[in-house]
């Protein structure tokens, strides 16, 4: 028995794809080229519509969750309050620390659709044309 992991495989595969030969229609893209990229209005408009949905929502999730944490730590009164049964305040704090972490990714998923990517396909065509 081989001891190659990947001796099943043809002898041509590759799990990357082959940066040497290029895509179909693809052109080689230059650094000149990603320099004039850099310094247009499209991108500058991607980077600002980014950091302006990143910047904020990682400051208000990081003080939500310090806001738990010391909470959690200076306030065992509070968060050991009944809400319903033996579940108490400190554990629905808990539990909203993942319902958040899921509606923050929702919410950059929609905003990268809507924003970001139509953004980025097209700078990314005008750089490498139609690949």
């Amino acid at each position: 028995m081989s001891s190659d992991p990947e001796a099943h495989l043809p002898a041509h595969h590759s799990p990357l794809p082959e940066l040497s030969e290029g895509s179909p229609g693809a052109r080689a893209v230059t650094p000149e080229d990603f320099a004039a990229v850099q310094s247009s209005a499209e991108f500058t408009q991607l980077r600002s519509s980014f950091r302006s949905f990143a910047f904020p929502m990682t400051v208000a999730f990081l003080v939500w969750y310090f806001l738990y944490v010391l909470l959690s730590t200076y306030a065992e009164d509070l968060m050991s309050t009944p809400v319903v049964g033996h579940l108490n305040l400190g554990l629905v704090f808990g539990l909203a620390q993942f319902a958040s972490t899921f509606l923050i990714t929702w919410l950059y998923v929609r905003h990268a659709s809507r924003r970001l990517d139509p953004i980025a396909a097209k700078l990314r065509t005008e750089l490498e044309g139609d690949a």
